[in-house]
């Protein structure tokens, strides 16, 4: 993925994280739920009692946001420099790793560290870490070993 640095404006960073932050608060105040994505997809695979409603209107209100936004503005140019497997695979990854986490980014990084729970933090702490050990491995390690050949290193 790359970033339009150029077009990079933090007001409109900080008006969509505020956004995020109001509807994880009102569905929390409305709904007594945390707004972790995995959580609620996973309840719309397996929905209980009374459960599919809200988390269907949730899931929509995300994939109806860009197109809505389109109507105002542009949507930046967003590029993804991997194949389809990678994608897929990396895909199944974060599932695999929402399940072992007990949840995601939006859940632990947005609801739980809002809360003030220690397995919120703890959890946000290992996503990051992971993601800068994996970043720090894709870029700098293998891409030196394929520059370079292994016998390099």
């Amino acid at each position: 993925m790359t970033i339009a640095w150029q077009v990079f404006t933090p007001w409109t960073a900080l008006t969509g994280g505020a956004l995020i932050g109001l509807a994880a608060a009102l569905l929390m105040s409305f709904n007594g739920r945390i707004a972790g994505i995995s959580g609620i997809v996973a309840g719309l695979l397996q929905p209980a009692r009374g459960e599919w409603q809200w988390r269907a209107a949730f899931v929509t209100g995300l994939l109806m946001a860009p197109l809505l936004f389109r109507l105002f503005a542009t949507l930046p140019a967003a590029t993804i420099d991997a194949d389809w497997l990678t994608v897929v695979i990396a895909g199944l990854l974060v599932g695999v790793g929402t399940r072992y986490g007990s949840g995601c980014t939006s859940g632990h990084g947005v609801c739980g560290l809002s809360r003030f729970s220690l397995r919120s933090l703890v959890a946000t702490m290992a996503f990051m870490a992971s993601g800068f050990v994996v970043v720090y491995v894709v870029r700098h390690v293998l891409l030196h070993l394929m520059q370079h050949g292994a016998g390099a290193a």
